[in-house]
């Protein structure tokens, strides 16, 4: 008996260590990549980004731009044109392997927009590369379906981890991201190992990320959670807001425009006259030294919804990149606006927000909570805990990925939408 018992569990073991160094592997190849890419693109992106600051007339030429963006996707990348939402779409029913243009096209796309003066991210373009170069293993590892998603996930984890230097809330957020409500366990050793290792790459290349302060939690009280609840909820209608004028913008852009490279050169327009109209370039590009001056000194109230809505028009008009940069910025800046009548410190309340948006219009609350304390400090988890719990909860069946599936329902009230994507809910 015990003879069996031992050859059982010699069996058992043997495969879960065979897995674990066949995923220990895969990982390190997907890290490797992912993490090189996203080194190259965040030089490149800084690059162009101080040359639009340096030379603040290209923003004139902002329809050009959107006109070649549009153009390049037209005729080279209809079919890759989907972005994320095709990466979720291929996790959830695989069909085809990703073709390996998606890499270029989002990463030309993306500087075109950030050079030109779009208001974009960065974590869509590090996704995309990460999951398309993933997915090239496929065929060459000989992997069946059910590993290729896991594949895939790893993948996303590692653009998300390696472009923002947060391993942990990378590798949650790409078990996160594609399933509304629910984890998938068997990518958890994938989408960390990937994870980290991408970051490590990243970071072995030189190139760095925003350093953010250390934020101080006060004792807890009535008051402070109080505060922190109102907040969480203001955040998520914000998120639900900002996923909504997206989707508008574009539904509108298509509906009236039919030749799709003209849709982002109308968007430039619209933009660079909004830009012109402000006499001022903080509510382009990235956005991150008003983000870091959120933390530190009262911005102007509206500074939010000037973000949201020059991104809106950005991301639906056509132009490349990600949604969550600017989630930071109009987050920060919202818990910012907030401060002068909540019980918590001014650049708490911007660092929840910060997370909490995201949280919100990704419907990722427990990557963004990881995301918290690896940027933050631990001190903050609490308070950014609960404001992404609420804001989660308040952003309802909406978000930014439309080929997300809602797995568990966020209430009960919703329990009839369980196996929909959000595209195509009511």
């Amino acid at each position: 008996m015990p003879f069996r018992l031992a050859a059982r569990l010699g069996a058992e073991y043997r495969v879960l260590l065979l897995f674990s160094l066949r995923w220990l592997g895969i990982s390190l190849v997907v890290g490797a990549l992912a993490g090189t890419a996203s080194a190259g693109f965040l030089v490149a992106l800084d690059w162009v980004t101080t040359w639009r600051e340096a030379y603040p007339w290209i923003l004139t030429a902002l329809p050009l731009g959107g006109l070649l963006v549009g153009l390049l996707y037209h005729y080279l990348g209809q079919s890759v044109e989907g972005g994320n939402n095709l990466l979720l779409d291929e996790i959830h029913q695989p069909r085809a392997r990703l073709p390996l243009r998606m890499v270029p096209l989002v990463l030309l796309g993306t500087l075109l927009t950030h050079l030109f003066g779009g208001s974009a991210g960065r974590e869509g373009t590090a996704v995309q590369m990460g999951g398309a170069l993933a997915d090239q293993l496929t065929r060459w590892l000989r992997l069946h379906r059910r590993e290729r998603r896991l594949l895939l996930i790893a993948g996303i984890s590692a653009g998300f981890a390696s472009v923002f230097g947060t391993p942990l809330a990378g590798a949650v957020f790409g078990l996160e991201v594609f399933l509304l409500g629910r984890l998938r366990y068997d990518a958890l050793l994938p989408s960390l190992l990937a994870a980290v290792f991408a970051d490590w790459v990243t970071r072995a290349w030189g190139v760095g990320h925003t350093a953010y302060p250390l934020l101080a939690a006060p004792a807890l009280s009535a008051a402070g959670l109080g505060s922190a609840a109102l907040a969480g909820v203001a955040f998520g209608l914000t998120a639900r807001f900002f996923a909504g004028a997206t989707h508008f913008v574009n539904s509108w852009f298509k509906r009236v425009i039919a030749f799709p490279p003209l849709r982002p050169m109308i968007g430039g327009v619209l933009v660079a006259l909004l830009v012109w109209l402000l006499g001022t370039t903080d509510y382009i590009g990235l956005g991150i030294p008003i983000i870091v001056r959120s933390f530190a000194e009262p911005l102007p109230a509206y500074a939010f919804a000037l973000k949201i809505l020059l991104t809106a028009l950005t991301l639906g008009a056509g132009f490349k990149g990600g949604e969550v940069t600017p989630l930071f910025f109009i987050g920060a800046a919202l818990g910012n606006a907030l401060a002068p009548g909540l019980a918590l410190p001014m650049p708490l309340l911007a660092g929840m927000g910060f997370v909490a948006v995201f949280a919100g219009a990704a419907n990722t609350p427990l990557a963004c909570i990881l995301m918290a304390m690896e940027l933050f400090g631990h001190e903050c988890g609490l308070y950014a805990g609960l404001a992404c719990g609420l804001s989660y909860l308040f952003s309802g069946h909406r978000g930014i990925y439309g080929s997300q599936v809602v797995g568990q329902s966020k209430h009960g009230l919703w329990a009839r939408q369980q196996g929909r994507r959000l595209r195509d809910l009511p």
